[in-house]
């Protein structure tokens, strides 16, 4: 195994399982104050389109050669994460839920309405090219881009009454 290889998917994996974690209290504590979900039919697809995702980079990648401009491409979205994850706090989550309360308009919000499912799609094609798995970024692209069709547009007819 690739020492570099190994630590970029190490800090997948963690980052990911972590998210899940946060993703999982502010889904409660959100609940708890009223909130509700939309969309929950498509969320076990989801989950396990991102954690084959995730096992095809560990399988096929772990003893690749680390592409260094791509880890730089992969860093810079990291800092794009923290951006949205700093914005929407307590109400970032993995889910689709619907607080009824007006939107998060700061940080990235401000200029684009779902910039963290642009970092998703951006981070689906980067981080297989950090380890040269062109197929899996082709693979999971596509099906991340009907994944998002149909999250987008549910989540989209549950915004709209929010929209100011």
């Amino acid at each position: 195994m690739q020492t570099g290889a190994a630590l970029f998917l190490v800090f997948i994996v963690l980052q990911r399982l972590s998210e899940l974690m946060i993703a999982r209290i502010n889904t409660r504590r959100l609940m708890a104050q009223g909130a509700y979900e939309v969309g929950a039919g498509h969320y076990p697809a989801m989950v396990l389109m991102h954690s084959t995702w995730i096992l095809c980079l560990v399988v096929f990648g772990h003893d690749s050669a680390i592409a260094w401009g791509w880890l730089a491409a992969f860093i810079v979205l990291q800092a794009l994460r923290i951006w949205i994850l700093a914005a929407l706090g307590r109400r970032w989550t993995t889910r689709i839920i619907i607080l009824p309360q007006p939107l998060v308009k700061r940080g990235p919000f401000r200029y684009l309405r779902h910039p963290n499912y642009m970092l998703v799609v951006a981070e689906v094609i980067v981080a297989p090219m950090v380890l040269g798995l062109v197929w899996v970024a082709v693979i999971f692209t596509v099906l991340n881009a009907a994944m998002l069709y149909v999250r987008f547009t549910a989540e989209e007819r549950a915004l709209s009454p929010h929209r100011g």
